[in-house]
């Protein structure tokens, strides 16, 4: 039976670009391709890093919570990335709100869902790094910059959160919603270079 719910109404802010960014996979040792990943959850924690309400959070995601900047921990589909000393961001294929909230309690701190707030490009194969260095400040060289780190940056002209998820490599992208489309386009003009479709 279809899904007549909500769930079914739902539409990404990349969507209207799914058949471009599939045209404009390179494929062979030059390869790139990009993609979206619609509907992660993402949770915004604010907690003291040293409390027992912390710790409760650690247990619930079965991960430590990261404390340098650029850091991410990791447990199953979940993972969570630094965003501040006391601020973290929660990807995950499932609702992991609930228990957070439980883990936190009466004690000071928010678990706050802000999934809508961005989506998710994936970019990987052997030239992604090269693709993003035509427009991101950050030095993206292995010995800098390696799977399990993520950062607040910008690439092109556009602000996202950046995190290497392997030493394929591959990137992953979180730009606002409202500027998926934009950042989406750069890119894939930027792959242009390694074989790539011009893209309109």
């Amino acid at each position: 039976m279809a899904d007549t719910g909500i769930a079914a109404l739902r539409n990404s802010p990349a969507a209207h670009l799914a058949e471009r960014m599939r045209a404009a996979t390179v494929t062979g040792a030059r390869g790139v391709t990009l993609t979206e990943l619609p509907f992660l959850t993402m949770l915004n924690l604010r907690v003291d890093p040293g409390s027992e309400a912390a710790a409760r959070m650690e247990t619930a995601l079965g991960a430590p919570l990261p404390c340098r900047c650029g850091d991410t921990t990791a447990s199953g589909d979940r993972t969570a990335v630094w965003l501040g000393p006391d601020e973290w961001l929660v990807l995950s294929r499932s609702d992991e709100a609930p228990a957070l909230r439980e883990a936190l309690g009466q004690a000071p701190g928010s678990v706050v869902d802000v999934s809508a707030n961005r989506t998710t490009l994936e970019l990987s194969g052997p030239s992604a790094r090269q693709v993003l260095e035509k427009g991101c400040p950050l030095d993206l060289h292995p010995r800098v910059f390696g799977p399990g780190r993520a950062v607040s940056t910008t690439v092109g002209p556009v602000a996202v959160l950046l995190w290497q998820t392997d030493d394929a490599p591959t990137y992953r992208l979180l730009p606002r919603s409202s500027f998926a489309d934009y950042l989406a386009r750069w890119v894939m003009d930027a792959m242009g270079e390694f074989g790539a479709p011009e893209v309109p």
